[in-house]
Order: C-alpha cells, then structure tokens, then sequence
C-alpha cells in the first residue's frame, strides 16, 4: 500500500476509533457521576471532530497540483494541525470550568470500579492508535497524522491523570482530589496545544527543514555534482510531506548546456531518492558567479 493511500486510510478509522473511544469514556462518566470522567469524556467530542478535520486536510493535501496550485496543496495538513490544537486548548477550558464548579459541589461517586475499569480500557486504545498515527505519520510526513496522533496521546495522559485522581480520591475520602487532578491535567493539555499550534504556524510561514536534513542535502548535493565548481545560496522549506529545495550551481563558463543539464538531473535524481518529498530548482551559473571557491566536498 502506497503511503497516500494508507495515509488517508489511518486518517478514516481514526474517526471511527474516536467515536468508540467517546462512548466508553461516556459510559464512565454515567456510571460514575464524577466531574473529572465527564471532563474526559468532553475531550474525545474534540478528538472526533479533530480527526475529522484531519481526514478532510489529508485528502486535499494529497489532491494533485492543479492551474491555480502549481505547488500542490501540502500546507492544508497544518491548517488541520492548527485547528486541531485550537480544539484542544478548548476542551482545556471545558475541564477547567468543570473542576471549578465541582470544587463547590462535591459529590461521591457511583460504581467507580467498574468506571474506572472502562477508562482504563479506553486510555489503553487511545495509546495503542496514538502510536501508530505517530509512527505512520511521521514516515509518511504527514503533520496532520502526526498531530492527530499527538491530540489523542493528550487524551490518554488526560485518562491516567483522572484515573490516578479517582483511586486516589477513593483511598482517602477527599472528594476535592477529583476536581483537582482535572486542572492539572487541563494545564498539561494547554501546553500541548499550544506547541501543536505554534508548530504548525511555523509550517504555514514557510519554515526551513532542521538542520540535519539541511547537512544530508549538501551531501547528497556535493556527492553528485562533479564538473560543477561550486553551489551556494541553497534554500530550503517544508510544507507538509514536501521539501522545496533551491540552490545555484556554478559550472564552467565553457560547459554546453546538455553537460550542465545532465549533472542537475543527476542531483535532482539523488535528492528526490534520498528525501522522499523533494521539489527541487537548480540555477545554473557560469564560473564568475562563483561565491565560495570550491564548495562540492
């Protein structure tokens, strides 16, 4: 299976998987009655409608180039990202005015072993597809996967967060602990969607590739550039699964143009082998363009 298609496959069934995920934890929350299970169950809403949106980023982002996008449409996937992000900061609220209103009008909860027995059952899932849209995502550089996988791990670190209040709320009487290790929780949950957000921002602005993958292109440039005395001015950017990569390269003032086309084939074949994604735009200059002297190695 190509990565387009299993992609958008994971993309589909994360819905699903949202959608059993939200009917468990509500089934907790009504066997129990406790503020902190309705809280995560409040949460997966937004983990539904979050994968939702990523399925619909996916599929465009994955829409062939057109006339009125020659470039493709791989920055759909942050706006996914970001709404994504977005979403989480809400469900945040959501807990937070919960716990707030449960600090005034404690309650002892109802058959909480058999409730918490079904969060613990839902985190567990929640963890095991988190994992794999992770995983996937990343091979596949989809940001959107990525951030779906990482909006429900929020969610299983909410679940443990509330299950480890709940026991330990029923060990000691104290009804508060249920409230409590909900805004703990919410505030974990903020800051992850706050690096969600800023992360897909920086994509959306055109940011360059890391620096790792930056030092991998001037190898495999300098590897494959023989004749050539020099390339300089390489720019980079990523959106989504492609990397844009631009460079001048400077030959000798003599070589024919076949000979000078014949060697960017052989960097753009490299490149785009090496680093699954790449667009690549090399310009050509004669020797007195050169800038750095011998710059292949």
């Amino acid at each position: 299976m190509t990565p387009m298609k299993t992609v958008r496959r994971l993309s589909f069934w994360s819905i699903v998987v949202g959608m059993v995920i939200f009917a468990l934890k509500l089934c907790a929350w009504w066997l129990t009655g406790s503020v902190a299970l309705f809280s995560d169950a409040m949460e997966s809403i937004v983990n539904v409608v979050a994968s939702g949106a990523a399925w619909f980023a996916i599929r465009v982002a994955y829409t062939p180039a057109d006339e009125n996008h020659p470039f493709g449409h791989h920055k759909a996937e942050y706006l996914s990202a970001v709404l994504e992000g977005v979403l989480i900061v809400v469900a945040a609220l959501l807990i937070l005015r919960e716990a707030a209103l449960a600090f005034y009008l404690p309650h002892a909860l109802e058959a909480p072993g058999i409730g918490l027995s079904i969060t613990a059952v839902a985190a567990v899932g929640n963890g095991i597809w988190a994992i794999v849209l992770m995983r996937t995502g990343r091979s596949a550089r989809s940001p959107a996967l990525v951030a779906d996988g990482r909006h429900l791990w929020t969610d299983v670190i909410t679940s443990a967060g509330v299950i480890a209040g709940l026991l330990l709320a029923l060990a000691t009487g104290w009804l508060w602990l249920d409230p409590l290790m909900a805004i703990i929780v919410a505030a974990n949950i903020l800051w992850h969607g706050w690096h969600m957000v800023s992360a897909s921002v920086q994509g959306l602005m055109d940011v360059a590739v890391d620096p790792a993958e930056v030092a991998e292109i001037e190898r495999i440039v300098r590897a494959n550039s023989d004749e050539a005395l020099e390339f300089h001015d390489l720019k980079t950017r990523e959106a989504g699964r492609a990397r844009f990569i631009e460079f001048h390269l400077v030959v000798p003032s003599d070589m024919t143009v076949e000979r000078s086309h014949a060697i960017c084939d052989r960097i753009e074949d490299a490149l785009e082998d090496e680093i699954p994604g790449a667009r690549v735009v090399i310009h050509v200059e004669p020797a007195h363009k050169a800038k750095n002297g011998d710059n292949r190695g």
